[in-house]
């Protein structure tokens, strides 16, 4: 059984991971620019003052401006540092954009480390995602860094997906240790698809 939904969720990042890819600048821009005003407003929403954000990579939904704007307004926002051991590290973002590449070539900030649990004083945490269904389930992109940290937070903040429109599906495979996430950010809208979390 296991297998299967291995092979059926491998399957739907590679054609995910392909329509990505064929998105211009001008649509990657554009939706960056959409994306950072939605997730500017869900902070103001939260009240949030601090947050966790993830630095996207060129293929996902842009957040490097909305990271770089949110510290720029007092937010101290933590962003992941991956571990061989598949923990998040963490740290606090600042405003000079500096990166350098991480475990799995994922861009990843430069300051001081901050341990795993660091992550536990939020109030709103931003991931990224392959795609959500409408039941609130996250498939990211098979590492199990995101599913690992929400699995094991005691009190856990929302949690809100980045992803573009199209990667909003009707159900998505699942395994045990698959977990939702409170809403999605879109180019086009914030949607809340699972209010409370287990």
């Amino acid at each position: 059984m296991s297998n299967d939904v291995e092979h059926a969720k491998r399957a739907l990042r590679a054609e995910l991971r392909e329509r990505r890819g064929l998105l211009s600048e001008a649509q990657r821009e554009s939706a960056a620019k959409a994306i950072g005003e939605r997730l500017d407003a869900l902070i103001d929403e939260h009240g949030a003052r601090s947050i966790s954000c993830f630095l996207s990579t060129i293929t996902e939904p842009g957040t490097r401006d909305f990271v770089t704007r949110a510290v720029r307004r007092g937010i101290r926002v933590l962003l992941p540092i991956t571990r061989a051991d598949g923990l998040l590290d963490w740290a606090v973002a600042s405003d000079d954009d500096e990166t350098i590449e991480g475990l799995h070539g994922l861009p990843e900030p430069t300051g001081e480390v901050l341990g795993p649990i660091a992550v536990n004083d939020v109030d709103l945490m931003i991931v990224p995602a392959a795609a959500v269904d409408r039941s609130g389930m996250r498939m990211g992109w098979g590492r199990g860094y995101f599913d690992k940290t929400i699995g094991s937070m005691e009190k856990c903040p929302p949690v809100y997906a980045v992803i573009y429109d199209s990667e909003i599906l009707d159900s998505l495979p699942r395994e045990v240790h698959d977990q939702p996430v409170n809403g999605v950010v879109t180019p086009s809208q914030t949607l809340i698809l699972s209010p409370t979390r287990r």
